[in-house]
C-alpha cells in the first residue's frame, strides 16, 4: 500500500448477529460505530480491506468549517468540536490540532464568492475573517507571490489520515464494537423488504439494521439491492515531503495551484486543489446526465478523462453476483491507485517556488485516491425507500475526513430511529429520484 496507516488488531470472535452491522471502516463508518456503541448497541463493524486504508486515509487531513457549502456547516460545526474531544475520550492520537486554515488569491471574484459565505455563516454562529492584501500577504509568508486577498479561520484545524480512522477504530473497540477487517460485505439478507442480515465472506451476521459506509464501493453495494447511488468517483494525487521546516502561517494553506498540510512528523502533505483524474466507467456513463451541471461548472478543464481496468474490475464496474459467491469487493481489498506524476512534481515545484526555506525537501512518498462525489457535492447520510433498515453513509465528495464525527451521529441517529440533531433533509437520497433541481454546490 502507498500511504501509512496504523493497524489495529480485529476482534477475537466474528458475531453471528449484532443490533445494527456498519459497511465500511473509513472515518464515516468508524465514527458511526462508535457513536451507536456509545448508546449500548451492539455493533459489527466490517471492512473488506483495512481500517482507513483507501480514502480515509488518502485525504489531505484538513479540518475546517470554512468555505463548506451552508447545508453542511452545522454538521462541520459539530464535526469540529468532536474532534477536539474524541483524542482525549479515546485516549488515542489523531492528529488533530487547531492551527486554522487560510486561503489566498489573486482573484476579485473569490474574495467576493468567500465575503458572501461569510455573511451567510454568521447566521450559523461561525466567524472568519477576510484579509485584505496585506493581511494575507503577511499570514501566507509565501516568498515569490503576493496576493489580492484572502480569508482565515482561526479555529479550523488537521489531523492526520494515517491515525484517525484507525484509532477511533481501537477507541470503538474497547467500547464493544465487533470489527473485521479482510472481511468483505457482500450484500443484504432482505425479508419483506426489511434488512434481516448482512452476508459477508464469512458468513452471514444477522441484524435488523445496516450502515453503508464504504466510500467509493457504495454505490455498486447498493445497486445490487436496486437502489440507485449517483456517484463519480474522481481520482485524486497527493504526496508527503520528507522533514522541513515550518514555513507557514496556518496549520494549512491554499494557494493558487497549491494545497499544503503542516504534519506532525515535520513534513507537509501537498497536492494540486482540484486536479484528478475521472476514469470512463459502465457507473459513470449511467449516471453521467445527473453530473453533467457539476462537469460543465466546476471541473471540465481540472479533469483529466481515462479509461482503464476499473471499467471491468473495480468500484464503478457492472455485473452482479450472488451473496454465497465471492463479491468484487473481494478482488480488490484496498483500492490503491497510482497517483498522476505530472501532478506530483507540479505541487513539490509549486511549494519549493513559495518556500525557499524547504530547499532540499523531497517526495518522502505519494499516492491516488478515489473520491466518492455526488453530483450536487453534498453527502447522501440518508435511509432509503426500497428497504427498511438500510441507512446510506456515502458521497462525501471530498469533505468526509472533517466531516466524520457529525456524519456519523447522523447516521447513528438515523438507524435508530432517533431525531436527527440536524436537519437530513439536504442529504436525503431521494434529492436525486423527486424532482429536486440539483445544483452543484459553490463552495468545496
Amino acid at each position: 500500500m502507498s500511504i501509512e496507516i496504523k493497524k489495529i488488531e480485529d476482534s477475537p470472535n466474528f458475531p453471528n448477529q449484532a443490533d445494527v452491522v456498519v459497511v465500511g471502516a473509513g472515518i464515516i463508518g468508524v465514527c458511526t460505530a462508535y457513536e451507536l456503541a456509545r448508546k449500548g448497541v451492539s455493533v459489527a463493524l466490517v471492512e473488506k480491506g483495512t481500517a482507513g486504508g483507501e480514502q480515509s486515509g488518502r485525504n489531505w487531513g484538513w479540518v475546517r468549517q470554512q468555505n463548506r457549502d451552508l447545508h453542511e456547516l452545522p454538521l462541520a460545526q459539530y464535526s469540529m468540536q468532536r474532534w477536539e474531544e474524541l483524542g482525549p475520550e479515546l485516549q488515542q492520537e489523531l492528529g488533530f490540532r487547531r492551527t486554522g486554515i487560510l486561503y489566498c488569491t489573486n482573484e476579485q471574484a473569490d474574495l467576493d464568492q468567500w465575503s458572501k459565505w461569510s455573511q451567510g455563516a454568521q447566521e450559523y454562529g461561525f466567524q472568519n475573517q477576510i484579509l485584505t492584501s496585506a493581511q494575507a500577504n503577511e499570514r501566507a509568508l509565501t516568498k515569490s507571490s503576493s496576493w489580492l486577498g484572502g480569508v482565515w479561520s482561526p479555529t479550523d484545524g488537521r489531523a492526520e489520515p494515517g491515525l484517525a480512522a484507525p484509532n477511533i477504530a481501537a477507541g470503538a473497540k474497547e467500547i464493544g464494537v465487533s470489527l473485521h477487517q479482510n472481511c468483505a460485505a457482500r450484500g443484504v439478507e432482505v425479508t419483506n423488504r426489511r434488512v434481516a442480515g448482512v452476508w459477508t465472506e464469512r458468513g452471514l451476521i444477522k441484524t435488523n439494521a445496516a450502515v453503508f459506509a464504504g466510500g467509493a464501493w457504495t454505490s455498486r453495494l447498493c445497486r445490487h439491492h436496486g437502489i440507485e447511488l449517483p456517484v463519480a468517483n474522481i481520482g485524486g494525487t497527493a504526496l508527503q515531503t520528507t522533514s522541513a521546516p515550518d514555513v507557514l502561517g496556518a496549520g494549512c494553506l491554499t494557494i493558487p495551484g497549491l494545497a499544503l498540510r503542516r504534519r506532525i512528523d515535520g513534513g507537509y502533505t501537498l497536492a494540486v486543489m482540484g486536479h484528478g483524474t475521472l476514469f470512463i466507467t459502465p457507473q459513470g456513463m449511467r449516471y453521467a446526465t445527473k453530473f453533467y451541471k457539476m462537469y460543465r461548472k466546476r471541473v471540465a478543464k481540472k479533469i483529466k478523462y481515462r479509461l482503464n481496468h476499473s471499467f471491468l474490475n473495480g468500484p464503478e464496474a457492472w455485473g452482479s453476483w450472488l451473496n454465497d459467491e465471492t463479491s468484487p469487493f473481494e478482488k480488490v481489498r484496498v483500492l490503491d491507485p497510482a497517483p498522476d506524476l505530472q501532478l506530483v512534481k507540479r505541487a513539490l515545484a509549486a511549494a519549493l517556488s513559495e518556500f525557499p526555506a524547504l530547499n532540499g525537501i523531497r517526495v518522502e512518498r505519494s499516492w491516488g485516491g478515489m473520491i466518492d462525489t455526488s453530483p450536487d457535492l453534498i453527502p447522501v447520510i440518508s435511509k432509503t425507500e426500497k428497504l427498511e433498515g438500510l441507512v446510506i453513509a456515502s458521497s462525501f465528495s471530498g469533505h468526509g475526513f472533517a466531516l466524520g464525527p457529525g456524519a456519523g451521529r447522523l447516521a447513528a441517529e438515523l438507524i435508530l430511529n432517533e431525531k436527527p440533531f440536524v436537519d437530513p433533509k439536504p442529504y436525503r437520497l431521494s434529492r436525486f429520484s423527486d424532482g429536486s433541481a440539483i445544483t452543484p454546490s459553490e463552495m468545496m
